[in-house]
């Protein structure tokens, strides 16, 4: 459990807010528009927290060298529609420029400044929070507020000036979505209504293996059922040959990283077999064509890009006997019609269960939203990699500067630390 302050802990009437989101979001290649303001959205509790202070936003769009990195321009633009009420911008971060918006501005006003990401300590300095404090951007953006608010649960696993390095400055606390992300996910991994099933799949198997590791180890999970990548190598390591064409996109996708997940799962397999419970049939892609087939018949020299039917509806009866679910992660290559299914009934299963349901950010949220059932859920994450470190029991950078701060300053703000 984090031992964070909160806005609960604090009287921002008044008060000049340093507020970091991530608000980072998919856009139009062409005209740069949002297709999905989800993580916008998902703001604005926290803002509304905030009326009464001056709110300086800090946020970032992609990274330099990609296509989506744009200033924040847009993004002002979108929250003011979504709160219904203007977002001043400014194209400084730091400098003379943003230090004169913030000196003009009243209380209930909110303002923009550029992408946090264009700003060269914010790219070069990673996993020094004494380097980070001594950044132009953290000294003297704190030299002009009062407090230091991070909603960015979505870099929570990053170590960046803006992400650590207020933490000793000034008083730092969680906004409302930080606190409620860790709310939601503690539920799953502290006290988990049994029976407790980890579904993971997708690619990022290296991470999959830790976070089943931290799961089964922890007690956590009762259950583990392998989908994606994950379930391809799980078979392979049980004696199921995969054929090459499998295993070396696996070694591909790993890298340096095959020979410590190879032997991290074995041992997995090894301590906890009789809880990992491997995929019975797979859907092969053959000639473009869908082609279901037992494991016992494998090797195939074509791709494996789903689940078998016989595994998808195995896994959709145990979620919906289940009582909590943590998933993370597609089952199968969804992008192909015929390959989709095995992670829509996977979803529709979740959505459909009475057991509490934890989906892990990135892709997995992202199909739950277009899908239309977030809202049947118990809780869908606003981060992936982030998520994907907490549920494996890795600190997360942003979560354990909130905790630093709140040693620091707790005496000085409030008489009680909050825990979220």
């Amino acid at each position: 459990m984090a031992n964070v302050l909160t806005l609960d802990d604090v009287n921002v009437d008044g008060k000049t807010v340093l507020l970091r989101v991530d608000i980072n979001s998919p856009l139009d290649p062409a005209t740069k528009s949002f297709l999905d303001d989800t993580r916008i959205k998902a703001i604005l509790p926290t803002i509304q927290r905030l009326v009464k202070a001056k709110v300086i936003i800090l946020a970032h769009q992609s990274r330099p060298g990609k296509n989506d990195f744009t200033s924040t321009l847009g993004h002002a633009r979108e929250l003011g529609r979504l709160l219904g009420r203007p977002v001043k911008w400014t194209d400084d971060i730091h400098g003379d420029k943003a230090m004169a918006a913030i000196e003009s501005m009243e209380n209930g006003q909110l303002l923009m400044l550029n992408n946090v990401r264009m700003d060269e300590d914010e790219q070069s300095i990673k996993d020094d929070p004494a380097a980070s404090a001594e950044t132009q951007l953290v000294q003297k953006l704190a030299s002009v507020a009062d407090l230091y608010v991070n909603d960015a649960f979505a870099c929570a696993h990053r170590s960046t000036p803006s992400i650590v390095g207020f933490s000793t400055l000034i008083p730092c606390v969680a906004g409302e979505l930080m606190g409620n992300e860790i709310r939601k996910l503690d539920m799953a991994l502290e006290t988990p209504v049994r029976p407790c099933l980890a579904v993971l799949g997708g690619v990022k198997v290296d991470d999959s293996i830790q976070v089943a590791d931290n799961m089964l180890r922890g007690g956590i999970a009762d259950e583990l059922w392998p989908t994606g990548g994950v379930a391809n190598l799980l078979l392979d390591l049980a004696g199921i040959d995969i054929g090459d064409i499998n295993r070396n996109f696996l070694k591909n996708e790993l890298g340096d990283h095959w020979k410590t997940t190879v032997a991290q799962a074995r041992t997995l397999m090894s301590d906890y077999g009789s809880k990992i419970h491997l995929p019975v049939d797979v859907a092969a892609n053959i000639e473009g064509n869908r082609v279901d087939l037992k494991v016992k018949d494998l090797p195939i020299e074509a791709p494996l890009f789903d689940l078998g039917i016989e595994s998808i509806l195995y896994l959709s009866a145990a979620i919906k006997r289940a009582g909590t679910i943590v998933l993370n992660g597609p089952a199968g290559v969804f992008e192909i019609t015929d390959f989709a299914f095995g992670t829509v009934e996977m979803l529709n299963a979740c959505a459909e269960s009475s057991g509490y349901a934890v989906m892990g950010g990135g892709h997995t949220a992202t199909l739950v939203s277009k899908r239309g059932i977030a809202h049947k859920m118990g809780h869908v994450s606003t981060g992936g990699g982030a998520c994907l470190d907490y549920i494996a029991g890795r600190p997360l950078p942003g979560v354990v500067s909130l905790e630093e701060s709140a040693l620091a300053f707790s005496m000085d703000i409030t008489t009680t630390v909050d825990s979220v």
